[in-house]
């Protein structure tokens, strides 16, 4: 079997290659520059360009559109046409599409549970561009596999809430921050358990509807708390609390940051619960992947550089 990767140098880009490649799959990864390693076959190509994209997918079974603007610059310029490109190559070669799904789709009025058929009625610009791209997936007629899951962290995953809101990656963790409001739940996604999913799902393609969607359950942390507890067990201090999230930096920075404008506008999703409810992925994998939360927030610590040697977790 062979796949192509758009975004294999990201978080969940990265992860579904490596475990494709782990699986026995050959797989290509497009990018922009030159590179080398991880098993992949590495294609010099842009995703925004679609001859680019529909050469590199000859003879792929899969496409995994894992590709994002990078630091939340130009949504509305490139992600659209980018779909379209992964779009052409599918059609072209006969691929299914597999699109690592986002809860930016909702707006408050479907929360805090949310199944796979409620309304998306998103309220910000990125979720508005979500919903286009899910809407001509499913115009499309080709087989498209979503799997939405909550907010992703992991080893590898550099562009995340738990990267850019509760830690400082490279540091070891002497604050961390929580940008929930008081005991409100949120739902978290460990990178590896969503790319095993992902993988499972891919695995059973016979089985699935043409344009099939499921979402995982993750880790639910019904209080807020859970997260940051684990992060504490594992910097080796159970003492430590979180502080607030300066929100207010957001407003203040956002005219002049891109991803601080995008963090205000996500700010709904942190006044709320967010649940998403996973029935529908267990009636055909029987069994969601899960990694326990503390085995998951110490691995992703010692990805990000936050963990030093000496470290013992209170857990041990």
């Amino acid at each position: 079997m062979e796949a192509l990767v758009l975004g294999a140098t990201g978080g969940i880009g990265g992860e579904v290659a490596r475990l494709l490649v782990a699986r026995g799959w050959k797989v290509k990864a497009l990018h922009r520059s030159q590179k080398h390693g991880e098993g992949l076959h590495w294609i010099t190509g842009d995703a925004m360009n679609r001859d680019d994209v529909v050469r590199a997918a000859a003879g792929v079974q899969l496409i995994v559109h894992a590709v994002n603007p990078p630091g939340y610059r130009n949504w509305g310029s490139l992600v659209l046409p980018m779909i379209d490109n992964t779009i052409a190559a599918a059609r072209a070669s006969g691929a299914r599409i597999l699109l690592p799904g986002t809860v930016y789709n909702y707006g408050p009025d479907v929360l805090p549970h949310i199944h796979e058929d409620a309304p998306q009625r998103p309220v910000t610009r990125k979720g508005a561009i979500r919903v286009e791209m899910e809407r001509r997936l499913k115009d499309s007629g080709l087989p498209v596999l979503i799997v939405r899951a909550g907010d992703f962290f992991g080893p590898k995953a550099g562009n995340s809430w738990f990267a850019q809101g509760l830690v400082k990656p490279g540091k070891p963790v002497t604050a961390i921050s929580n940008p929930a409001a008081p005991g409100v739940g949120h739902q978290w996604a460990y990178l590896p358990d969503v790319a095993q999913t992902m993988l499972r799902l891919v695995e059973r393609g016979d089985q699935l509807p043409l344009f099939a969607r499921y979402q995982m359950q993750g880790h639910w942390d019904a209080d807020g708390t859970q997260m940051v507890a684990a992060i504490a067990r594992a910097a080796g201090n159970p003492q430590l609390r979180a502080g607030a999230f300066p929100w207010w930096l957001t407003w203040v920075a956002a005219p002049f940051v891109p991803v601080f404008r995008e963090l205000r506008e996500m700010r709904y999703l942190w006044r709320q619960p967010v649940r998403m409810s996973n029935a529908r992925l267990l009636a055909v994998l029987g069994s969601e992947p899960h990694t326990p939360l503390d085995v998951a927030v110490r691995h992703t610590l010692e990805g990000l550089g936050c963990l030093t040697s000496g470290v013992r977790p209170s857990y041990c």
